[in-house]
């Protein structure tokens, strides 16, 4: 029995839908498995839009706004990245974006890696 799909709203959806459109890609052209391929096509590329449309913020803004979508913590960013004194650091202004971050943070919150190389200020080491 073909599941029914709805517009995809969490990560695990996501995740849910491309797997079943990796077992339907190669289905027929008119067969259910093709019906359920484009609609799934439509589906990814819609929640996936929703990604392209970030807000104009400075890349830790804009990681603290995605972090808030997924509902991740600090410490679920630390488990990706491995370290949980550089995240909170540089959560807090205190410490810039490293490269591996850059790549890291991109793939874990959709993020495009261009939005988190912009130039933003730290804190003065004294605050």
């Amino acid at each position: 029995m073909t599941r029914q799909w709805y517009l995809i709203n969490s990560e695990v959806e996501y995740d849910e839908a491309i797997g079943r459109y990796e077992q339907v890609k190669q289905s027929a052209k008119g067969t259910e498995d093709h019906k359920e391929k484009l609609l799934l096509a439509h589906l990814i590329s819609e929640y996936e839009k929703s990604f392209r449309e970030l807000p104009e913020v400075d890349p830790i803004e804009l990681i603290k706004v995605r972090m808030d979508d997924f509902g991740y913590k600090a410490a679920d960013l630390a488990k990706k990245y491995g370290d949980k004194g550089t995240v909170s650091k540089v959560l807090n202004y205190k410490q810039p974006l490293s490269l591996s971050m850059i790549r890291a943070f991109s793939q874990m919150l959709h993020i495009p890696a261009e939005a988190l190389l912009k130039e933003y200020s730290l804190q003065a080491a004294n605050q």
